[in-house]
């Protein structure tokens, strides 16, 4: 049997500088039930990466359905909790984006 290899999901946004510091401080102390529903969800390696205003997301989705796990995690409760906190911290990393906040980028190049 061979092994389905994850996909993986790049995406950035923009910290509103008065929020800069509740950002990091609430990813400092990360909700444990928060974590365990992206576990839950499929969702491994994920990183967040700061550079100035610019924060990067990096996740590898290792479930059977990404669109049944993403609905699971945006109807939990305490995840609704999370995002109502981290949201608001928030820019789409271009101005004219549709998306409130983080945008997915698109894969460029990779190596195992």
């Amino acid at each position: 049997m061979t092994a389905v290899a994850p996909l993986r999901f790049g995406m950035a946004a923009r910290l509103r500088p008065e929020k800069r510091v509740e950002y990091l401080d609430l990813h400092a102390a990360a909700w444990p039930g928060v974590e365990a529903m992206i576990t839950e969800c499929g969702i491994r390696n994920f990183t967040i990466y700061v550079l100035g205003d610019v924060i990067f997301g990096y996740y590898e989705y290792v479930g059977d359905d990404f669109e049944a796990d993403q609905a699971k995690m945006a109807a939990d409760p305490e995840t609704q909790q999370w995002w109502a906190r981290t949201a608001p911290c928030q820019l789409p990393f271009e101005p004219d984006a549709a998306e409130p906040n983080w945008q997915i980028m698109t894969e460029a190049w990779h190596l195992d």
